[in-house]
C-alpha cells in the first residue's frame, strides 16, 4: 500500500522548503498544489480552463476541480510508492474526499505533520522575503540577505517585494490559514494521525524530526 504525507503550516513556516527536503530523503515526489494548478492553467487543460475562470473572476475553485486535479496527478507513475502532500487538503471535506480517492489507488495518508511558528515569528519571515524579477530566486533581508541590496545574486536582475509579502498581507494570509485550517487540524488529531512539530528550530533539526516521525509509522 502506497504512503502519503500530509504536511501542514501556515504562510512562513517553512512547509515548502520541508516537504522538499523530506521528499528528496523518502524518494516519494513533492506533490504541491498550487504547482498542479499552474501545471494545468499552463497546459490549458480542460480542468486547468475550467479552474482559470473561476480565478480571473477573484472566485474559490469548486472543490470537486480541484480533487479532480489532484487525483489525476496521483494517479501518475511517480505516486505509486506514495507522495508529500503540500497544500491540499485544506478541509475535512477535501480530507475524506483524499482518503476515498486513496483507497481506490491503494494508498493511504499514514503521517500529517503540523508545522507550527507564532505569528510575530511568521510575519517577520514573511515580510522580510524579497524576490528576482528574473527567474524568482528567494532572499530574505534578515536571514538571507543578496550581496548587493536590491539585486539578484543569481542574475543581477532587481528584486521586488510580492504583495503577499506586504505586512497588512501578511498578517491576513495567516488569519485566513488558521481560520480555515484549525478544523483540519482538528479533523487528523483525532484520527491519530497529527504530530505538532516546532517550525521554530534550524531548518535542518525540523527535517530530521520529520523524518522521525514518518519512519516510525508502521508501514501496511
Amino acid at each position: 500500500m502506497s504512503s502519503f504525507v500530509v504536511l501542514l503550516g501556515p504562510p512562513g513556516a517553512g512547509k515548502g522548503t520541508q516537504a522538499e527536503a523530506i521528499s528528496a530523503k523518502l524518494c516519494l515526489p513533492h506533490i504541491s498544489s498550487g504547482d498542479i494548478f499552474r501545471e494545468n492553467i499552463k497546459n490549458k487543460t480542460e480542468l486547468g480552463i475550467t479552474a482559470a475562470g473561476f480565478i480571473n473572476k477573484g472566485e474559490l475553485v469548486p472543490d470537486d476541480i480541484t480533487i479532480a486535479m489532484i487525483r489525476e496527478r496521483l494517479s501518475r507513475p511517480d505516486c505509486q510508492e506514495g507522495a508529500i502532500l503540500d497544500g491540499f487538503p485544506r478541509t475535512p471535506a477535501q480530507a475524506e474526499a483524499l482518503a476515498s480517492m486513496l483507497s481506490v489507488l491503494g494508498g493511504r495518508v499514514i503521517s500529517v505533520p503540523s508545522i507550527n511558528v507564532p505569528e510575530d515569528i511568521l510575519v517577520e519571515r514573511l515580510t522580510g522575503r524579497w524576490t528576482c524579477r528574473k527567474e524568482g530566486h528567494i532572499f530574505h533581508e534578515k536571514y538571507n540577505p543578496p550581496r548587493q541590496l536590491g539585486f539578484c545574486d543569481f542574475d543581477s536582475s532587481e528584486l521586488y517585494q510580492r504583495e503577499d509579502d506586504k505586512p497588512e498581507t501578511v498578517k491576513r494570509r495567516i488569519r485566513v490559514y488558521f481560520e480555515q485550517t484549525q478544523p483540519l487540524i482538528e479533523f487528523y488529531r483525532k484520527l491519530g494521525l497529527l504530530t505538532d512539530v516546532d517550525g521554530t528550530k534550524l531548518i535542518e533539526q525540523v527535517s530530521a524530526y520529520l523524518l522521525e516521525i514518518v519512519r516510525k509509522v508502521p508501514q501496511a
